[in-house]
């Protein structure tokens, strides 16, 4: 067996509890420091999974025995954490988005060729059973040719939940950038890359109230669009619609459905890694659900760590990669251009669809 990987966890806020209790159950990987910008959080969440040491960013960049960093930091602090990280000759694995901008994709990804490792970054939803089995569906031509997609992520937004919302209405946040990841990034991976997008974009209300604790009766500024219609023209010939809103109070509208020439393909929603799975056949009038092909069916999130550090082990590229995920934050800046410009904007990015479930996922942990 071939010897654990050393990870480093920055960020340790409310994601971070899941991916710590995934990897902390792998043998596959050994998490051996936490930071945060506040110490008593980084201290809590080491104490919790029994890391070894809670500390300063810096100190755990320092140990030669932390291969990857997990970086969970807030969306506008991804780059700059990832850039220290990768200049520390470390892998890395970014909570998404990957970065702010293109051009700060664009420098980690050069930075992580040049110092000869690894970048990656969530979603890695995508490598659950559920979209697993749906990608087996379409690579096995149950469906036929995939002709057309429609996709809908719609809610009111985090500042009735979630405890620190205020970053998802700034920018690297929104509906696109906060879950239009989970969407893309599914789409990629089942159908490949995207050669061209048109959307429309808008701020719909100027602020947002907090009804969350603690921060129940503050207002937050909204900086980014908060409804999102989206076109996308697949390099392979299918016809992408994807709304994403934090404009909606409730909806009947499908997570993902896929129309093929041979039938019909509802997918589960690319947030979680479970089904159901369902499927129309050309030509039959009911629906059948398909039982799922693989595992990793639960909250999983880590996956994406646990192929870094086999592909660390193997020499293969990664699944959740960073190649693919510049090309969905390419996609998600080209929609907003789309709908600054009214016009169609073509791709500079592309990326290969990662490899699927039965060619090698990692099982361990």
């Amino acid at each position: 067996m071939a010897a654990s990987v050393g990870v480093g966890l920055i960020g340790c806020g409310y994601i971070s509890d899941i991916y710590l209790k995934n990897l902390t159950a792998s043998d596959a990987v050994v998490v051996r420091a936490c930071a945060d910008l506040l110490p008593e959080r980084a201290q809590a969440r080491a104490a919790k999974y029994g890391v070894a040491k809670a500390c300063a960013v810096e100190e755990l960049l320092a140990d030669p025995e932390i291969e990857i960093v997990l970086n969970l930091t807030v969306p506008k602090a991804h780059y700059a954490v990832a850039l220290a990280a990768l200049e520390a000759g470390k892998s890395v694995h970014n909570e998404k988005p990957l970065a702010l901008t293109r051009a700060e994709g664009k420098h980690l990804l050069d930075l992580a060729a040049a110092k000869g490792v690894l970048l990656g970054c969530a979603p890695d939803t995508f490598m659950g059973g559920g979209l697993q089995t749906c990608r087996k569906l379409i690579d096995d031509g149950v469906i036929g040719e995939p002709l057309a997609l429609n996709a809908f992520m719609q809610d009111h937004g985090t500042e009735g939940w979630h405890p620190d919302p205020e970053f998802y209405y700034e920018p690297g946040g929104g509906p696109m950038f906060d879950m239009g990841p989970y969407y893309l990034t599914a789409m990629v991976a089942m159908l490949g890359p995207v050669r061209r997008v048109t959307g429309s974009a808008r701020i719909s209300q100027p602020e947002r109230l907090i009804t969350s604790q603690p921060k129940a009766g503050t207002r937050i500024p909204v900086q980014v669009p908060t409804h999102i219609s989206t076109v996308l023209d697949f390099v392979q010939g299918a016809v992408g619609t994807l709304v994403t809103s934090f404009d909606c109070w409730g909806h009947q509208l499908p997570h993902i459905e896929i129309y093929g020439s041979e039938g019909t393909l509802s997918c589960p929603d690319p947030n979680y890694f479970g089904g159901p799975v369902r499927l129309r056949k050309a030509r039959e009038r009911e629906w059948q659900e398909v039982p799922l092909a693989f595992g990793h069916t639960e909250n999983s999130r880590g996956i994406g760590v646990l192929d870094m550090a086999e592909a660390l082990r193997t020499g293969r590229l990664n699944r959740a990669n960073g190649q693919m995920a510049y090309h969905v934050l390419d996609i998600m800046h080209a929609v907003h251009d789309a709908s600054e410009t009214g016009q169609h904007v073509l791709l500079e990015s592309t990326c290969e669809r990662p490899l699927a479930s039965d060619e090698g996922l990692v099982t361990r942990g």
